[in-house]
């Protein structure tokens, strides 16, 4: 893969290899389980092998796709992502699984458009508080438009139900507005507004309510409620400090519900141990603060604020996962970044990993 010159060489290098592991471990855990589903052991290893290539040329178009483009393709890419959030709830095009509505089904394969959102909205932004640079500190400015944007987005993915996605899309969109100089008394005042309809999205919902009881006493109910994170915290005991040996897993056989996607970072620690997980949770530290040094070095605001987005996106969702797979934050269901089996997340990952690596060249040029 050509890289861009001045593109950040740690940055890729360690998407490469996430991205690889990914693909191992998505064989290593579901091997057992696409046999008995769908009759050859390969088909969950063939299909992430496919969305891996088609996330790397992405990434690479991306790095050499220069960024300032974006800014005149921001508010097109938003009412695009708009559509397709639209289109996922339509019966017939939308796919139901599991009782939600997330995906679209297109020859074979799902797309699932909320990852793709998530990627518009921060381009958006990032055009806009560029735009905006010193009128952020006006409520009407400064806030309130943001504001009905995130609504909308944000109403679009909890009608899937999508309560995940939209609370990380919230989260990155509040701090993008921060460092671009909202008043935090705003930010402030929009998260102590939203706390009671928070509880009653969460204590009014069954299996959100479920959730929320098997996280802080799982051993009150081990066959039902509790039994995904007890299965995850043996996966964790038993790697021990270097692990079972690739491929070793006994969780994976039907004991760890989502073994190859949500909880793939629990098979992982009965395969590679304890210094497996510290060197991936490494990895994904060192990549985070390496896309936070191409915002800080980018050439322009826009590429600061897109550089940011897209490095708290990916920072948010892989340590929320480790934590949820660990027991330390309630069951939520949140992909962990390059690693978990889904195309669409994959896919979405290694676009902005694509975005951050041409920032971080820092020779944008211009775009008339």
């Amino acid at each position: 893969m050509e890289v861009r010159q001045g593109a950040d060489h740690t940055l890729l290098l360690l998407a490469v290899v996430l991205t690889c592991l990914g693909v191992v471990m998505v064989f290593s855990s579901s091997s057992i389980m696409a046999v008995r589903e769908h009759g050859d052991s390969l088909y969950f290893l063939k299909r992430q092998g496919l969305y891996a290539l088609i996330g790397f040329t992405l990434m690479a178009g991306l790095m050499h796709f220069n960024y300032l483009y974006l800014r005149k393709l921001a508010v097109p890419i938003l009412f695009a992502c708009l559509l397709l959030l639209v289109l996922v709830l339509i019966p017939g095009i939308g796919a139901k699984v599991g009782g939600a509505k997330r995906w679209i089904r297109l020859a074979g394969f799902s797309v699932q458009p909320a990852e793709f959102a998530k990627l518009g909205l921060i381009v958006f932004m990032a055009h806009s508080l560029a735009r905006k640079q010193d009128k952020m500190k006006s409520f009407k400015l400064g806030f309130l438009p943001y504001m009905v944007v995130l609504s909308i987005l944000l109403l679009l993915m909890l009608l899937q139900p999508d309560l995940g996605s939209a609370l990380t899309l919230c989260v990155v969109a509040m701090a993008m507005m921060f460092v671009a100089g909202t008043r935090p008394i705003y930010i402030a005042g929009l998260g102590i507004l939203a706390l009671p309809f928070l509880y009653f999205m969460v204590m009014n919902v069954d299996y959100r309510r479920r959730r929320i009881l098997a996280f802080l006493n799982p051993w009150e109910d081990p066959s039902n409620t509790g039994f995904q994170i007890i299965q995850s915290w043996i996966a964790f005991g038993s790697g021990g400090t270097l692990g079972n040996g690739l491929g070793e897993s006994k969780q994976k056989l039907f004991y760890l519900p989502e073994a190859h996607t949500d909880f793939i970072f629990s098979v992982i620690g009965e395969e590679l141990g304890f210094a497996g997980v510290i060197v991936i949770a490494a990895m994904f530290l060192l990549l985070v603060l390496r896309g936070f040094k191409a915002a800080t070095s980018a050439p322009d605001n826009f590429g600061s604020y897109l550089a940011f987005g897209m490095t708290l996106l990916i920072g948010i969702e892989a340590f929320v996962n480790m934590a949820v797979v660990m027991g330390l934050v309630p069951t939520k269901g949140l992909a962990l970044p390059f690693l978990s089996y889904g195309g669409s997340s994959l896919m979405a990952t290694l676009m902005a990993v694509g975005i951050i690596l041409n920032v971080s060249s820092k020779n944008p040029g211009e775009v008339r």
